[in-house]
């Protein structure tokens, strides 16, 4: 077998099947970006290789995924953490205009160049940590021009970096000043203005809308979802963050992708998923900043079978976060978590969050040649660190 590229003398995480896929001695062969072997020394074919990188026995795993992200944006909010600190809700500073509306204000005065250089040091610190797939949506433009505008940026990102960029166009994201209130009027724009126009220039890979009571009813988000689907779109979802209006039954019976959040998921709501096969994206971060108390049911969702997905959810206003290593801690200490199911749900089930598991998320021939090196004893200690980042080389698409 002839490649371009050989990783020897590796611990592999595979994530092939449902565990771990673990390997003490193995290694990786990739050709034209993908990957030809990726399993133990013993079981390799002959393999010739222009270039052989020894890993000193490493752990190799794929390389992490993203998969639930606002990066892209104006301004901060730093100013409204006070707030929150000196006792104000989320819920109450966005009735009084803050929250995602302060944000559409800052995201609508920025340039696309503008927008690209403030997200790229939040995504420079992702890749850092061995992100090699982002996904990124839009939701804080709130009109035609600026949400093309954020998912133009967004594209750009993946132009710029070593880096597979998902985008996600989410006009239901918020209500903005313009509207005046009328929720319905607004939906109907997205639905007839801002998708086709969205689609036309093919800027985004799925539709996402925020299911809740300070943004959209589910009648308004089925709106949304006909849209999308009539368009050939996939369909994601925040669900279930704040309260239970049964926004992850509505996901499920789209055939969403995902939906996310769910710290107030019932168990008619995880059957859903369960039959859907829509992947559960919890969300650590934003529980920990808002100082949410409300557990999602991760009991329920193993009992199920429903695949958890780990995101980092980094925005400005609910998550400032930039780092999928300490989410893994988070989502271990505070949703508690395995071990496998935190590392398999920054790879294995965040990549089936995006509808990309054919292409990465787990090490197998066939898939692109995404890894990230680490120097660590074993697995556990990329979710039991916090503020330390192992990685030792990062590899995407072969490179």
């Amino acid at each position: 077998m002839q490649c371009d590229r050989l990783w020897k003398n590796a611990r592999l995480a595979t994530l092939a099947g449902d565990g771990l896929g673990l390997v003490e001695d193995g290694l990786v062969a990739a050709h034209d970006g993908r990957i030809v072997f990726a399993g133990a020394t013993a079981e390799a074919p002959s393999i010739n290789a222009d270039e052989t990188i020894d890993c000193d026995g490493r752990w190799v795993t794929p390389g992490l995924v993203d998969c639930h992200t606002h990066i892209v944006y104006g301004g901060n909010r730093a100013h409204e953490f006070e707030l929150r600190l000196a006792g104000a809700s989320y819920e109450e500073i966005a009735r009084a205009g803050g929250g995602i509306v302060s944000t559409m204000r800052a995201t609508r005065a920025a340039t696309e160049e503008e927008l690209v250089a403030s997200a790229l040091p939040r995504v420079d610190t992702l890749i850092a940590e061995g992100v090699t797939t982002l996904e990124i949506k839009s939701g804080y433009g709130l009109d035609t021009a600026a949400e093309m505008k954020s998912l133009r940026a967004a594209r750009r990102i993946g132009e710029v970096r070593p880096l597979s960029v998902k985008t996600t166009f989410l006009g239901a994201h918020a209500l903005p000043p313009e509207a005046k209130g009328d929720k319905d009027a607004y939906i109907a724009v997205v639905c007839d203005e801002m998708l086709p126009a969205v689609v036309k220039a093919g800027l985004a890979d799925a539709v996402d809308g925020f299911c809740e009571g300070i943004a959209f009813t589910p009648q308004q988000i089925e709106r949304v979802f006909e849209a999308a689907k009539a368009k050939g779109l996939r369909v994601r979802l925040h669900a279930e963050q704040l309260s239970n209006l049964h926004g992850a039954s509505l996901a499920a019976r789209y055939n969403a992708l995902s939906a996310d959040h769910l710290e107030h998921i019932d168990e008619t709501g995880v059957k859903a998923l369960a039959q859907a096969g829509t992947v559960a994206v919890l969300l650590p971060g934003a529980f920990y900043f808002v100082r949410e108390t409300h557990k999602p049911s991760v009991d329920l969702l193993r009992q199920h079978g429903v695949k958890i997905a780990l995101a980092s959810d980094s925005n400005p206003g609910t998550s400032p976060l930039t780092s999928l290593l300490l989410a893994m801690n988070m989502g271990a200490t505070l949703f508690r978590l395995t071990v496998d199911e935190c590392l398999a749900g920054v790879t294995r089930e965040a990549a089936r969050a995006l509808g990309c598991l054919d292409d990465v998320g787990t090490l197998e021939a066939g898939k692109w040649c995404d890894l990230a090196i680490w120097d660590i004893e074993r697995p556990a200690e990329l979710v039991y660190r916090m503020g330390f980042n192992p990685l030792h080389a990062r590899v995407w698409r072969g490179r």
